[in-house]
């Protein structure tokens, strides 16, 4: 008992400051001080609710901004939402989503995609494109160019560039990566003869290419030579063509024309607004030998606003643009400033105008647009005899076309120019 008085004297000659109820473990046992009367009680802890701080305590989540300037501000793993009381609220983001960030975040570290489901590829491309990962000058040609060997035509199928030089000039390269297109809109572009795009145009990547749109593009005959060169000798290049649209270009003559002749497969085909001299006969030379027929009224094929840009990569394309506006936009306030106080307005509108004047004159010139007529087959049963007799003509016009074929293709050799020899060897 002497402990016991030895804690009922401490607990009296304590001060009368309240430091809480004592306890005291004896043989394995809790017992509780009772400060009033100086004994012990055996007692059972009550289970206290675990706090992990204190009630005043807070927490501020805050991003990452270790360098800003050479490194993009990292994404939280939370969501942020709003119940209905107003109150703030945040969850953890789902484990997919974060290695697919962080992937996207690394992307022109990926080796190949080959073989790479297109579900989760959609999405990481997606999650890329966020972050406009494929505008990096240094890293996203690279990036992109692996989706575009795994996946082709998913991550773009038709590329419109219509009245999109600067676009052109900036993302070459990357516009040359995309593979397995069918639709191409080079309108308005004024590219010329001798641009690396047009040269492009003739590779293996592009023979899928079925509607190719080269209105006002400042072609001349040396360019469709060029052009043309891999279908008529090579037999490949654009040998899949179906709609070419070469109007307003005022340098492609009759000559020209002549190389068109090669596009067996076309179904439409748009000359208003060229140099021709003689219409009429290069309108009997497409009729003949590549079996289009001349339309009086204008034809949907060539409506600008059937192309557009299609895939995955649709945001991208924008995203250059407005990259590009921005980075020129300081220059055209400049530019129109000045204007504005010279000239008023009519400077802002000269573009606009130009379009105008150009689709003015083409329509003055006449329509020269030429499609393929569809050739109902009629199914009808034939007697015996009838089926012989045209079987022995059908045997006689086969080989009649075996040898004008034969006599073709020697001629075609023998006819190859200097110039085609030497484009060959490009190639």
């Amino acid at each position: 008992q002497n402990w016991r008085r030895g804690m009922s004297y401490c607990l009296h000659s304590e001060s009368d400051l309240d430091a809480g109820p004592i306890y005291v473990r004896e043989n394995g046992k809790l017992h509780v001080v009772n400060r009033g009367a100086g004994s012990v009680q055996n007692v059972t802890r009550k289970a206290r609710p675990f706090r992990l701080f204190s009630r005043g305590f807070s927490v501020e989540l805050c991003m990452n901004r270790e360098d800003d300037r050479a490194r993009r501000q990292r994404t939280d793993h939370f969501i942020f939402t709003y119940t209905k009381e107003g109150n703030l609220r945040y969850s953890a983001k789902s484990l997919f989503s974060l290695v697919l960030g962080y992937i996207s975040d690394n992307v022109d570290h990926i080796d190949s995609l080959i073989g790479f489901p297109e579900q989760i590829a959609e999405k990481l491309f997606s999650a890329a494109e966020a972050r406009q990962k494929f505008t990096e000058p240094a890293t996203g040609l690279r990036a992109l160019q692996k989706f575009t060997e795994a996946y082709g035509s998913l991550v773009l199928c038709s590329l419109c560039l219509r009245n999109r030089y600067l676009v052109i000039s900036e993302k070459l390269e990357e516009i040359k990566s995309f593979r397995e297109l069918t639709c191409l809109d080079l309108s308005c572009c004024k590219l010329g003869d001798e641009h690396e795009l047009l040269e492009h145009l003739t590779k293996e990547a592009l023979s899928s290419v079925k509607r190719l749109l080269l209105k006002d593009t400042s072609l001349s005959d040396v360019g469709l030579r060029r052009m043309t060169a891999p279908v008529r000798v090579l037999k490949k290049g654009l040998e899949n063509l179906l709609v070419l649209d070469l109007s307003c270009n005022p340098k492609i003559t009759d000559v020209g024309i002549g190389y068109l002749l090669s596009f067996k497969t076309l179904n439409c085909l748009d000359i208003s607004g060229t140099g021709l001299k003689d219409i009429n006969a290069v309108t009997k030379r497409i009729q003949t030998q590549l079996g289009l027929v001349h339309s009086k009224v204008p034809l949907e094929e060539f409506d600008h606003s059937n192309c557009k840009t299609e895939g995955w990569a649709e945001q991208t394309v924008l995203q250059w643009e407005q990259a590009v506006m921005e980075a020129i936009k300081p220059q055209d306030d400049l530019r129109s400033r000045a204007a504005l106080h010279f000239y008023g307005k009519t400077r802002r509108i000269q573009e606009v105008v130009k379009c105008k004047l150009v689709e003015a004159e083409t329509k003055a010139c006449g329509n020269l647009q030429f499609y393929k007529e569809k050739v109902q087959n009629c199914h009808l049963p034939l007697k015996k005899e009838v089926t012989g007799s045209h079987e022995l003509k059908n045997n006689k016009k086969r080989a009649r076309a075996e040898q004008e074929k034969e006599r073709t293709s020697k001629q075609k050799h023998l006819c190859l120019t200097v110039e085609d020899w030497d484009l060959l060897n490009t190639y």
